[in-house]
């Protein structure tokens, strides 16, 4: 890991300096600590599939490093030096790490389909500007990010960047109490006591809140994750007050390594972590770190201070980089979803022979070139350089997915009919070597959706509804205003109904919720759900829409077990019952794989990828059975532009039918806006 893999080297490269006014030694406990907490880490999540722990320790450890290092500086009147100090520690991080990234970002390019491409490119990127934490919490609350399922490659930068983000941060807290005690006449580590103290408490207290409120996001934040930092800061600072009789710190070594082990298995981390229960692996290792070189033969500390421990320590940043990469692109390479004692095995020997590698022939060589450490612009140079040789390729990839994306649109109008290709009469133009649209690598993103924030008399009161608020640029007074209504299979629509409502200039906005189908029978659904359909009924209350247009049945993947949707009719005739015309169009197929990818290894005429209709929805459309039984109710059937009347394609018209496993693409769904309008406009009667 990051881990004070500068710190480290240099307090140990200060094994002679004093700290406080005792001398302090490099500590070799401390390292194997290090090694320890990777070997938790990788074996965890190679053979058991679980969260360990370890990754706490290793907050932990570089606070407690990272303190001696400035208590240091400051004690021996040496100036704090931050920009210099940050030169120095990301000259030393960036190499193994962009090595890694470029590693995983080839295999990427070898072992996935194209439509996860784009979205790991961007992990790339924000993994090399250590802001991977922030990415992975905005897609954990975004329904709409690539699919959850599957685990991303470079997942395990979250806590490199957190600790990056720490690294930023912790200089800054010290160089300002610095100037505050020398204009105050304060002492230092009692400055720094209370505020690290105030730190630990403030961000403790956010991170049970978060972690009860939204474990998912909380598990990714940084202010969540502070105080783990916090802990290892005070124990360096308390540490050279502490007074325990050897027996008692022979005790605490061998306590806190027995919870460290056993934290992963008694806890489900991945879950409960970074609440109060991320307290057990933290204070685990402060005794440790507390403990520190006992003399006895009985200390753990023999153990943690054996040559292979500390070798491995040396090497723990480069093995936490590689473990993840490989596991993940080797359970996608062979289509399992956990690895075996033996695959498990192999795959830590690999990551194992890459770290010593890696640190050997990359990191090593780097930390110990001198020309950088000449001055602030040489160190700035290096930097740069080593993010040019990541930069690079990345932006080939960018450069190249527009450039493909600008041809292929240019032929669009030919090459990409959609569902015209289903049409009666229709002519095939499509030049042979046409590409798909959209392409592969943007397909995930390809969304509809409406332009502008809700404004006006649209703009719902409701703090529930306004995030999933969107209409058109119709103005007010529009013969009439519809709305879309309930979840992302409602959305979809979108790409259809926009083009219609610009062509009749009628208003059209949307209340949307992805994964909540409207329903005014709430009993069965979450919490979240039932706060925004019960919300969306006091906006329809206060503001009636001309009409509501839904999705009325709901297709089981893989399954012709099509019915109405959850309440439906009750749903219906509460509209209907005000006056609120009702347009209910008949869903999708859904499936149990993902069909974008089916296309994209298997080709667009693999049979994985031409299901038939009779397997995905039910025989009959089940809204038929409603036909003129509510007065104000219209029903569409877009099936037949979806399936050819035997099969359901991935691709029809040379583009892209869906986006995923259930979900149409925007681009197609726009294909079938002329024939959307004629039925809407057929089955409403509107003129």
């Amino acid at each position: 890991m990051v881990s004070t893999v500068q710190t480290a080297a240099s307090i140990k490269g200060q094994s002679r300096s004093s700290i406080t006014s005792r001398k302090s030694k490099f500590r070799p406990e401390i390292q194997g600590l290090r090694s320890l907490a990777v070997l938790m880490v990788v074996s965890y999540h190679v053979w058991f599939g679980r969260v360990s722990g370890g990754v706490d320790v290793f907050l932990l450890v570089s606070a407690f490093l990272m303190t001696l290092q400035f208590a240091s500086r400051y004690e021996q009147g040496r100036p704090m030096d931050l920009l210099r100090h940050w030169l120095h520690l990301f000259r030393r991080l960036l190499p193994a790490a962009v090595v890694v990234l470029l590693g995983t970002l080839a295999a990427i390019f070898v072992v996935l389909p194209k439509t996860r491409w784009a979205a790991l490119v961007d992990q790339v990127w924000a993994s090399l500007f250590y802001v991977q934490n922030w990415l992975l919490q905005r897609e954990a609350v975004n329904y709409y990010a690539a699919d959850h399922s599957q685990a991303s490659p470079l997942q395990h930068f979250w806590s490199l960047s957190i600790q990056a983000q720490v690294f930023i941060l912790w200089p800054v807290i010290f160089a300002l109490v610095a100037l505050a005690c020398k204009k105050y006449r304060l002492r230092y580590r009692v400055a720094l006591l209370y505020v690290f103290g105030l730190l630990f408490a403030v961000s403790l207290t956010y991170s049970v809140i978060a972690t009860a409120t939204d474990q998912t996001t909380a598990y990714f934040d940084t202010f969540a994750r502070l105080w783990e930092f916090a802990i290892g800061t005070l124990v360096a600072l308390i540490l050279p007050a502490l007074r325990f009789s050897k027996p008692v710190r022979v005790m605490m070594g061998w306590v806190g390594i027995l919870a460290m082990l056993s934290c992963g298995i008694v806890l489900q981390v991945q879950t409960a972590f970074p609440g109060f229960v991320a307290l057990w692996p933290t204070l685990a290792a402060a005794c440790v770190i507390v403990a520190g070189q006992t003399g006895s033969r009985f200390g753990v500390d023999r153990i943690l201070s054996s040559k292979p421990l500390v070798r491995l320590g040396d090497n723990s940043y480069a093995l936490y980089l590689w473990h993840w990469p490989l596991l993940v692109i080797s359970l996608i390479w062979t289509g399992k979803d956990h690895a075996g004692w033996l695959s498990g095995t192999v795959i830590i020997a690999a990551a194992l022979v890459l770290a010593f590698l890696t640190t050997k022939f990359v990191e090593k060589p780097l930390r110990e070139w001198k020309w950088p450490e000449v001055n602030r612009r040489r160190a700035a140079i290096a930097m740069v350089a080593c993010l040019a040789v990541a930069v690079v390729p990345l932006l080939a990839f960018n450069v190249q997915q527009y450039v493909s994306a600008k041809i292929a649109m240019a032929q669009a109008e030919k090459d990409n009919p959609g569902a015209a290709a289903l049409v009666p009469g229709y002519v095939n133009e499509v030049s042979p070597k046409a590409a798909l649209l959209p392409t592969p690598e943007k397909l995930p993103q390809d969304w509809a959706g409406l332009s502008d924030q809700c404004s006006g008399d649209l703009k719902p009161a409701s703090n529930v509804l306004q995030p999933g608020c969107n209409q058109n640029s119709q103005p007010a007074g529009s013969d009439r205003t519809i709305l879309a209504l309930g979840d992302s299979h409602a959305q979809q629509w979108l790409a259809a109904l926009a083009p219609l409502a610009e062509q009749e200039q009628w208003r059209l906005y949307n209340l949307l919720l992805g994964g909540c189908p409207f329903t005014v029978d709430t009993s069965g659904l979450s919490s979240e759900c039932k706060d925004f359909d019960d919300a969306v009924r006091q906006q329809i209350d206060e503001h009636p829409p001309s009409a509501v247009f839904l999705v009325g049945t709901a297709a089981v993947p893989s399954s012709p077990d099509e019915k109405l949707t959850v309440g439906f009719e009750d749903t219906v005739k509460m509209l209907t019952d005000k006056g609120i015309s009702v347009i209910a169009v008949r869903d999708n197929p859904r499936f149990d794989f993902n069909m974008a990818d089916c296309v994209v290894t298997k080709g667009q005429h693999s049979p994985d990828c031409n299901p038939g209709e009779a397997q995905l929805l039910a025989p009959q459309n089940p809204l038929a059975s409603l036909q003129g039984k509510y007065v104000g109710l219209s029903i569409l059937d877009m099936t037949d532009l979806i399936c050819n009347g035997g099969e359901c394609p991935g691709v029809v018209g040379n583009t892209f039918v869906y986006l995923d496993n259930n979900h149409l693409s925007k681009t197609y769904v726009a294909s079938m806006a002329p024939m959307f309008r004629d039925r809407w406009l057929a089955a409403t009667g509107w003129s």
